[in-house]
């Protein structure tokens, strides 16, 4: 497996390049994986998409599709694209510490 130091630990990723522990993940782990995938600081509105989908994962187990973020978690598609550019729902899972959506290549 794959490891990278994050939040000055050595933290076990999966094999894209996610967190393979959901324990391991941290507000801090969280802005260190935004600027990895080039997103830079994380605000409000990175983070209500972020917890959004903790929530989520927590209740069913699979991060959300795009189109129910869009549909419940206040965001616009716009906007979604805007905060976490080039596949939105593959990037905000990884900075909140979920493995990649199913539905996402």
């Amino acid at each position: 497996m794959e490891t990278a130091v994050l939040d000055n630990r050595t933290i076990e990723l999966d094999k894209d390049g996610n967190l393979a522990n959901r324990d391991d993940w941290n507000e801090n782990i969280a802005q260190e994986f935004a600027n990895m995938e080039g997103v830079g600081e994380l605000n409000e509105r990175h983070w209500i998409v972020i917890n959004f989908m903790r929530k989520e994962f927590d209740a069913k187990g699979d991060a959300p599709s795009i189109r129910k973020l869009t549909k419940e978690s206040g965001v616009s598609t716009k906007e979604l694209y805007a905060l976490f550019p080039k596949g939105p729902a593959k990037k905000a899972a990884k900075i909140a510490g979920l493995p990649k959506p199913k539905g996402c290549i």
